[in-house]
């Protein structure tokens, strides 16, 4: 892992270690904030200003101890891992504060590598973690409810910031599972409407039945209209109405919504006056709504006017830098949920999650965690606690296969392996490095080459 733009902060109260841990992480390229007692580290933690990737601290200090420190660094910046340093004489607290959520201690003395190599495997292991929450810092209009910092979500998430400001139709497109309509509510939440967001899915409404839900009716339009009923479009006057499986529209609705976005104005069933409403259109579809065009089963004219603006989900196969960060939301959420505390996942159980495919992406990741959460008797999910199909590993698609199919290079060949075993090895470089028969130097050169042609996000 690169140190640059690797914030670090030191808190030791010793002057000359302070300034030979300083020393030592300059020359190495980290860049260094430094306390020399526990009041100063926690206005650093608690100002939130400086971002910082690491904390060294010291157990015992005047001011405030170290497990003090490590408790503010845990309640504002949970993704920040500790490394604590500890003499002889304090090692059973510096084991409390591991035990408490320290990454893990240092006992003095200690020699110049093993503190490096200790800092390095620490922002290794969190680096999915910090990157996100060094993307809600640089990106503050990213929405709160999507997870995600691989590549392509940091792309999408700046395409939802340009979307909300137009108040242009949006087509989103994606397989299911995938979260579209969190998109489109995240769409709506940063427009700033102050109307408010409705759903609807087309393919939920009885054809019959759809134009009334749509557009409303008056009393005595048809059987059964006792009174009169707005439909949804007036509902979400002045906000979002969010079409999600637009390809269900019936044939015969598909111009009365076209009259709608070009018009602005609705009918109510049995109503002689149309009525204005403002509203922003966000559909959404896992057709491929060209080819439906090109059969006749979607109208071409309503097509080109919801696509103004098209975003494009991944699925979750396409960003597995992002699953450590789903499974410890959906834990954190369902162990809430449950009254019980959040699971540590085993090396083991991270590798397999991070290996399959997910065809049904986001949500049958979910739902692989809440099941586990609801399942699990210990403290730590592990395979045992995984459905059978994620541990039966024929999700795993054959690197040679796919050469074959894509006609690979030996090049191409070679870094889809090296790719590949690292995600195997849940991003972990020294055990990647290890499963490769490579050493760590001749692994990063091979991991920038996967980088460069596009098969990882990060390094």
């Amino acid at each position: 892992m690169s140190a640059q733009n690797i914030r670090i902060l030191i808190v030791e109260d010793n002057d000359d270690m302070r300034d030979l841990m300083k020393l030592l992480l300059d020359e190495a390229g980290y860049e260094t904030l430094t306390a020399a007692d526990g009041r100063a580290a926690l206005k650093y933690v608690e100002d939130g200003r400086e971002f910082i990737d690491l904390v060294i601290t010291d157990v015992q200090m005047p001011q405030a101890p170290g497990s003090e420190i490590l408790a503010a660094v845990r309640a504002r910046r949970v993704e920040t891992p500790v490394i604590v340093i500890t003499a002889f004489g304090s090692v059973e607290q510096a084991v409390g504060m591991v035990k408490s959520g320290a990454f893990e201690y240092l006992t003095k003395p200690f020699n110049k590598m093993k503190l490096l190599s200790l800092v390095e495997k620490a922002l290794e292991e969190s680096a999915p973690h910090r990157e996100q929450a060094r993307l809600r810092r640089e990106l503050p209009s990213a929405p709160t409810r999507i997870i995600g910092a691989s590549k392509p979500m940091r792309a999408l998430f700046e395409q939802i910031a340009k979307a909300a400001r137009s108040a242009s139709t949006v087509l989103i497109t994606g397989e299911s599972g995938t979260g579209k309509e969190l998109v489109a509510r995240a769409i709506h939440d940063a427009s700033g409407r102050h109307g408010a967001f409705v759903p609807v899915n087309c393919a939920a409404i009885p054809a019959e039945l759809i134009e009334s839900e749509f557009f409303g009716h008056t009393g005595g339009a048809f059987t059964g209209a006792k009174g009169a009923r707005p439909g949804l479009f007036e509902s979400a006057d002045g906000g979002t109405i969010f079409l999600d499986e637009i390809g269900e529209l019936p044939l015969t609705m598909q111009p009365k919504l076209l009259r709608v976005l070009q018009d602005g104005t609705v009918r109510r069933i049995g109503a002689d006056r149309e009525r204005q409403v403002k509203v922003r259109v966000v559909v959404a579809t896992n057709r491929d709504l060209e080819s439906e065009v090109q059969t006749g089963k979607f109208r071409e004219d309503l097509y080109w006017r919801l696509n103004v603006i098209q975003l494009s989900l991944p699925p979750l196969r396409k960003r597995p830098f992002d699953i450590p960060l789903l499974i410890e939301h959906f834990i954190a959420q369902y162990a809430e949920a449950s009254g019980s505390p959040p699971l540590e996942v085993s090396a083991e159980a991270l590798a397999i999650l991070t290996a399959y495919a997910w065809p049904g992406n986001v949500r049958e990741l979910e739902n692989v965690i809440e099941r586990a959460v609801a399942m699990t008797g210990g403290a730590a999910l592990t395979p045992d606690d995984l459905p059978e199909r994620l541990r039966a590993g024929n999700h795993v698609v054959s690197v040679l296969t796919q050469a074959r199919e894509n006609q690979m290079t030996l090049r191409q060949l070679e870094q889809t392996y090296v790719a590949e075993t690292l995600r195997r090895a849940s991003g972990n470089k020294s055990r990647a490095a290890e499963m490769l028969g490579l050493d760590r130097k001749t692994l990063y050169r091979k991991l920038e080459e996967c980088r460069e042609a596009g098969l990882l996000d990060e390094v």
